[in-house]
């Protein structure tokens, strides 16, 4: 499996790059019977649907003419943006993320809560500071990366 998502990574890159796009992710799983390879892209200022089947069309082309097969069973190609409210998994999304509004859920309480939404408004390889409302007060805290179970980008709906 994870062949698979170094070759159509290689296959990907030279086909994002000429639309302007990177690789967000990519993923082969199966869900029931059937095979899935998504494709999440994205770019500065979003990726619209027109990009999204662009890449699709040239992607499965470059998938059909690749000798050998490099995924020889049936499976469905889905190429999209990773959405609105996308998980920071590598460390340049985390960086990308730098005073945007993101979520954070945490292994073990951090000044006494394990859940915290705000702008992330530092980044250190060991550590993040994200600045929060409580209640009507803004403050920071320094939350150590070890912790995070999990983070995303948010919606930040006070400002809308």
């Amino acid at each position: 499996m994870s062949n698979v998502v170094e070759t159509v990574t290689e296959l990907a890159e030279p086909i994002l790059a000429k639309h302007g796009c990177y690789l967000y992710d990519l993923e082969f799983v199966k869900e029931g019977k059937s095979w899935y390879l998504r494709v999440y892209v994205d770019k500065d200022g979003g990726v619209t649907l027109e990009d999204c089947a662009d890449i699709s069309d040239e992607l499965s082309e470059a998938l059909d003419n690749t000798e050998p097969d490099p995924i020889p069973q049936a499976y469905f190609l889905e190429v999209s943006s990773p959405g609105a409210e996308r998980p920071l998994k590598k460390e340049a999304d985390y960086e990308r993320a730098v005073n945007d509004y993101i979520h954070i859920s945490l292994y073990q309480q951090v000044e006494g809560k394990k859940v915290y939404e705000g702008t992330l408004v530092d980044l250190k390889p060991d550590e993040l500071t994200l600045e929060y409302m409580d209640k009507t007060r803004r403050r920071q805290v320094k939350i150590d990366r070890k912790v995070i179970a999990q983070a995303r980008l948010a919606i930040d709906f006070s400002k809308i």
